[in-house]
């Protein structure tokens, strides 16, 4: 590969590493010596640990991913790193191609679901997502003497039709169904045509099909209603019978039902969990502490064992390797199948798995998912605060609620729940943000609960309202 800039090792500014990848503003807070450097120190890693030395990269369809692209190889290629490119697609593909091609290592080039001035990278070494410690390993490296320029390799390969026929894989449908796509403008719209021309017994509408990384349509993040609307008016004029969206780079997914309401993931997360209840005895599925509580209790119904666990796809998918879960999920509509699959974040595979169900089903998706509680809840509500202080806010009003009635979860900020329903306080790993949401059987609960919030939230210093 040609280079025509001479890259040095640089420091990382410590904002852009954050607990499951590298992420910031291009240009500001990351350039192609941010990647250059990545490509070196992680290739480093791999050098250190493997005979093969073999690293699949792939990367978005935004505007600067090209060049962070070109970069983070020509970076890893001096390190010792024989390379292989599938180019641009979704992140789901890169995983894919690290266990189809058996490479070493893994990294996508991607701003997932940011505002379009953003970019970063997730890394994957041997099966595992490189993630917390790991990624702050790194910065140690930039000055460590062992890091010297060796000789790799470069190359290209198309793996595009191979990541459709695998995710299509004993995905039949038993009955036609009519479904709208909305890929955002990004990256799985790389993929659409080949998948939904092979999709037997289906009619498809896709909008935003073309990958442009401005997302002039929308902004590509399906857990904002606002972002849906458009999906939701497809559906509706088109009578289909199910709406799906992805995420800039497609590893979340978000659903709209056949009469136009959204069905968030802890919500379809019930319908993947009741079949997966007929196939294993017994199953651990885990999903975030996000999530609603109604998941919980309704999985136990149909025989599962559901488990609470922190935010974060990176950890929940150790934990899945560590309980032996064939399903996990989290509210922002990361959803990972080990079932019939690698046990990755796959938006795709997931939406088709959730197709073949209700092809087995002569109810639509709203009357299938009509049989479980109704309650009343916020969105995920996330605001700014300090960098520097929101673990410490929420270490604040741990210690002020510790003698609270009610059950008390702390495995990732602060979850209680009465019989009012139940509330979360937690500390973005990746924003300088807070995160709250509430749920409860009625609206006066609701309200009570979001008071709560906001009490302790003004008794550290921050003042914000609950729009409800």
């Amino acid at each position: 590969m040609v280079l025509e800039n001479n890259f040095k090792l640089e420091k990382f500014n410590p904002e852009v590493l954050r607990e499951y990848d590298i992420r910031g503003i291009v240009d500001r807070d990351l350039t192609e010596s941010t990647a250059y450097t990545i490509g070196r120190t992680f290739g480093y890693v791999v050098c250190s640990k493997f005979k093969e030395k073999t690293v699949v990269v792939g990367y978005d369809g935004r505007l600067t991913s090209p060049k962070l692209h070109q970069s983070l190889c020509k970076g890893l290629e001096e390190s010792g790193i024989n390379v292989i490119s599938i180019g641009m697609g979704p992140t789901p593909m890169v995983y894919f191609a690290h266990y189809s091609l058996k490479t070493n290592a893994a990294i996508m080039v991607t701003g997932s679901h940011n505002p379009s001035e953003y970019n970063g990278f997730k890394m994957v070494l041997d099966h595992n997502s490189f993630f917390a410690e790991n990624i702050q390993m790194l910065q140690d490296l930039v000055n460590d003497p062992k890091v010297v320029i060796k000789e790799g390799s470069y190359r290209e390969i198309d793996l595009k039709k191979e990541y459709v026929n695998r995710n299509l894989q004993n995905i039949i449908l038993n009955k036609k169904l009519k479904i709208a796509w909305d890929t955002g403008n990004g990256a799985m719209g790389a993929v659409m045509d080949l998948l939904t021309s092979q999709l037997v017994n289906s009619e498809n509408i896709i909008i935003n099909k073309e990958v442009d990384g401005t997302f002039p349509n929308h902004h590509p993040d399906p857990t904002v209603a606002k972002n849906m609307e458009q999906l939701i008016k497809t559906v509706k004029e088109n009578n289909c019978d199910l709406g799906l969206a992805f995420d800039g780079d497609g590893d979340r997914l978000g659903i709209i039902d056949n009469i136009g309401n959204i069905i968030w993931a802890d919500q379809y997360m019930l319908l993947l969990a009741k079949e997966i209840s007929l196939i294993y005895d017994n199953p651990k599925i885990i999903m975030d502490v996000k999530c609603s509580k109604v998941f919980f209790d309704e999985a136990k119904k149909f025989n599962c064992d559901p488990i609470m666990y922190r935010t974060g796809h990176s950890p929940i998918k150790e934990k899945m390797k560590e309980v032996n879960s064939p399903l996990s999920g989290e509210m922002s509509g990361h959803v990972c199948y080990a079932d019939d699959f690698f046990g990755y974040d796959d938006a795709m595979y997931v939406a088709l798995r959730l197709i073949r169900i209700l092809s087995n089903e002569k109810q639509p998706l709203s009357e299938l998912m009509s049989v479980f509680p109704k309650t009343f809840s916020t969105p995920e509500i996330r605001f700014d605060v300090l960098e520097s202080r929101k673990f410490l806010i929420i270490d604040e009003i741990k210690n002020r609620l510790s003698n609270i009635s009610g059950k008390i979860i702390d495995i990732d900020g602060i979850r209680v729940e009465n019989e009012l329903g139940w509330f979360l306080m937690r500390a973005s790993n990746t924003q300088n943000q807070l995160t709250c949401r509430a749920e409860a059987l009625n609206q006066k609960d609701l309200r009570t609960l979001t008071s709560m919030m906001e009490e302790q939230l003004l008794l550290s210093n921050v003042n914000f309202k609950f729009n409800l």
